[in-house]
Formats: C-alpha cells, sequence, structure tokens
C-alpha cells in the first residue's frame, strides 16, 4: 500500500467548484474531493458592493466561419475581362462534374476558363455602376435578352400551376420536385428560342450543353435545396450564352438589371412558395442563406451615389422607398423580413460592411470574397459543370 503522504493532494492547482462554499467549509476540489487552499468568496452584499453586471450572452463562433479574411483583403480585386468567343464547328457534349479536391480549384482558377469566369462576373458588375433597376439601358437589349426574360416568365407559370403540397416541415416541401421535373421535360424548348435568335445552323444541338446549367441554376430537388452553388451556375449558363455570341458586352446591363433581377424575383418566390432549404448555409457568417451575387451587381449600382451610403441599411425608410431599384437594399429587406432579432446578431457580416465608407470598396471587397467563399470552395464547386464551353483543362 503506498504511503499517503507520499501522493499529497493537490491544492491550489485544482479550481473550486462554482457552488463551493457552504458556510465554515472550503471548496472542494472537482477531481480529487479534497479541500482546496483556495478560500471561498464572500457572498454578494447589496448594501456595500455594487450590483453583478448584467449579463450579456456571446455569440459563439460558427463552424464554418471564414477563417481566411486577411488573405481575402490582400487578394486583387477581380477585374472584368472579355469572354473568348467559341468558334465554329462546334461540339456540344453533356457537362460534367471535374473538380473534387483543392488542387482541381487552383488548376480551374489558373485555367483561362477560370480566369474569364470571374472576369465575365466582374464586366456584369462593372456594367451597372450607378444605374438603377428602373431606368433606360444604354442600349436596346437583344433578342436572346427577350428570349431570356420569356424563359423565366414560363418558369414563373410554371410555379402558379405547381401550388405547394400540405406539409409540416420548415423546409422542402414536396411539390418542389414536380416543379423541377416540369422545367427538366420543357429545358430543351425554353432554349430553343434563346439559341434561334442567332440565325445560324452552327447552334443545332446545343441545348444538350446548355440545359444541365439551367436545370441546376434553381436549386436541387432531392434535396429541396438552394444556394450560392446554384446561382453559379445561373451565371454559368450566361458565360455560355456571351461564348457562343448570343449575348455581347453591350448586353451586359439589361442581363444585370432585366434578366438577373427577374431570376432574382423568380428565385425568391420558389423559396417562399416551396421553403427551399439553404444548401451549404453558413448561417449568420454568411450574406444570406441563399444568394451573393445580387450583394455584388447591388453594391455597383450603388457606387457613387449622392446621398446612401454602407451604413443606409439600418435605415427603414431607405430600404422601404428604394429597395425596388437597388439589389442589395432589396436583398437586406429580405433578410430583415425573413430573420428575427438584432440584425447585428443574425446576420454580422452584412452589419460589418455596412461600416465600409463608400460603395466602391464594398462592391470591391465582395468581388475578392466571391472568389474565396464561393468559387475556391470544395462542397460548392464540386457540383460545377464542364464541357465544351467551360473547358476542363488537365
Amino acid at each position: 500500500m503506498s504511503n499517503p503522504e507520499s501522493n499529497p493532494q493537490p491544492t491550489t492547482s485544482c479550481p473550486p467548484p462554482g457552488s463551493a462554499a457552504h458556510a465554515g467549509h472550503a471548496p472542494l476540489c472537482r477531481s480529487c474531493g479534497a479541500p482546496t487552499t483556495a478560500p471561498a468568496p464572500p457572498p454578494w452584499s447589496s448594501s456595500s458592493d455594487s450590483p453583478p453586471p448584467a449579463y450579456r450572452p456571446i455569440r459563439m463562433p460558427a463552424i464554418n466561419a471564414p477563417t481566411n479574411t486577411a488573405a481575402i483583403v490582400l487578394s486583387p480585386v477581380p477585374q472584368p475581362l472579355p469572354v473568348p468567343p467559341a468558334s465554329p464547328p462546334f461540339a456540344f457534349q453533356v457537362p460534367a462534374k471535374r473538380i473534387t479536391s483543392p488542387e482541381d480549384i487552383a488548376r480551374f482558377h489558373a485555367s483561362v476558363h477560370g480566369r474569364h469566369f470571374l472576369g465575365f462576373v466582374a464586366a456584369l458588375s462593372a456594367s451597372v455602376h450607378g444605374r438603377k433597376l428602373s431606368e433606360p439601358l444604354p442600349s436596346p437589349p437583344s433578342p436572346a435578352v427577350f428570349a431570356l426574360l420569356d424563359l423565366i416568365s414560363a418558369l414563373c407559370a410554371i410555379v402558379e400551376s405547381t401550388p405547394p403540397l400540405p406539409h409540416n416541415s420548415r423546409y422542402g416541401n414536396p411539390a418542389f420536385r414536380l416543379w423541377h421535373e416540369k422545367l427538366s421535360d420543357s429545358a430543351n424548348q425554353l432554349i430553343a428560342p434563346i439559341t434561334a435568335t442567332a440565325g445560324s445552323p452552327d447552334l443545332a444541338g446545343a441545348e444538350v450543353e446548355l440545359a444541365p446549367y439551367l436545370l441546376d441554376s434553381f436549386g436541387n430537388a432531392t434535396r429541396i435545396d438552394y444556394g450560392t452553388g446554384h446561382e453559379t451556375n445561373f451565371a454559368a449558363f450566361l458565360y455560355c450564352l456571351a461564348r457562343l455570341g448570343l449575348i455581347s458586352e453591350a448586353d451586359y446591363p439589361a442581363v444585370v438589371l432585366r434578366v438577373f433581377a427577374a431570376y432574382l424575383d423568380l428565385m425568391r418566390t420558389l423559396q417562399d412558395t416551396y421553403l427551399l432549404e439553404p444548401a451549404g448555409s453558413h448561417g449568420v457568417w454568411g450574406l444570406d442563406d441563399y444568394h451573393f451575387l445580387p450583394f455584388i451587381f447591388g453594391a455597383a449600382q450603388l457606387i457613387d451615389h449622392k446621398y446612401m451610403k454602407p451604413k443606409s441599411i439600418h435605415n427603414p425608410d431607405i430600404l422601404e422607398n428604394f429597395s425596388k431599384e437597388y439589389m442589395y437594399l432589396a436583398c437586406v429587406a429580405y433578410v430583415k423580413k425573413v430573420k428575427k432579432g438584432p440584425f447585428a446578431e443574425h446576420s454580422p457580416m452584412l452589419d460589418d460592411i455596412s461600416g465600409v465608407p463608400h460603395w466602391k470598396k464594398v462592391n470591391s471587397g465582395l468581388l475578392k470574397m466571391y472568389k474565396a467563399e464561393v468559387l475556391e470552395k470544395v462542397p460548392i464547386m464540386q457540383h460545377f459543370l464542364f464541357g465544351s464551353l467551360i473547358k476542363w483543362e488537365d
């Protein structure tokens, strides 16, 4: 048997329990049960002491909170780049997923189409600097733009003919699967009027490559969810149309202020009607549970605005009166509508951005963040598609 004196019990190394002190007794160690040498704190007295501080809950960091903030800040701002035109003869093919690792992400961003796809997003953003949604376009929309608007109108009509089913869950109304099935069945017929605007037989069969991008632009029918990856597929769909010469740089303001705005309205309708679950939501650490691009385009719209600053998002009157003209304000208004509680608690990133002095810096920061937090994330980009128009370079 060992000598108890040879293994003295620890004293100050063991913290006293929170409920330690009974009167006349020393607090006990939580680990060994022995008395400690630390005296119990005297009870608080309202007559002699100041009151204890009010309790303030501390927001715990999310598991997927951004960890590379410094790298994002120091990275270069993505610049507008022209879309490299595709030349006939075309060899259209069903696009496939190719990204499975960070190395694949790096390969994509080093490729021609990786650089030019991000440059396309930056060019769309630059095209709407200082432009309101309702103001006249700088040039008449092309036939392809009108065909895109007709496509979105047709998808809105499908929503009206596919009401939600009785459902008790917070997310995922199964009627969305019916809506998506109707989209899948009519995808080729919806795309054909767009490609027909070229008036060229060379684009025959382009639907086989364009349809998968379109189908992935509105969410996943199995999981009944939607996120920034699906939104990125819609941008890829537009990029493919630009490669085919169906939309040009002169169309970019119309693509953002008419087509993308209509797409955003449709997605809000789908989210509200079918209770789409956020796909890979960042929770409070994202801009929005579903979208990223309208914040980029919306910040571009507000660049050099005389009166509205980033901090103006906290003014309810500004949100009410101008959210129909500026996508950024509309997105903030939607977030405040669907999320409860203090804005700084449920949307700390948007709250932080509101402290930036001017919209140009917000826009450039969001472009850098889009590259880092969307286009460089394997869980998002593993679903990105590659074919003959967006080529995977081995």
